[in-house]
């Protein structure tokens, strides 16, 4: 017996799915969720300029392509950050 998840659930996977639905900035916070780090350690990343981020007005975003940049660094480096002071 198969049980269906509520329709909630699948509207927001099917929404993350879909390239249109998804944000071209994100906030740091959002950032944060979409590498699955603290926040904390994001605002690190962008006040050091590991992660790229922009200004909009006084507002700071992160181009959903930085991340994308970022973790592909992390990748050409062995999956190793270098050790930063926080």
């Amino acid at each position: 017996m198969t049980i269906a998840a509520p329709d909630s659930v699948r509207l927001d996977l099917a929404a993350a799915t879909d390239p249109a639905d998804m944000p071209l900035l994100l906030t740091v916070e959002e950032a944060a969720e979409r590498l699955r780090i603290g926040r904390t350690r994001m605002w690190h990343l962008v006040t050091t300029g590991t992660v790229r981020s922009v200004f909009i007005g006084r507002l700071r975003r992160v181009p959903i392509e930085c991340l994308h940049e970022y973790v592909t660094n992390l990748l050409a480096d062995g999956g190793q950050q270098q050790k930063t002071a926080a």
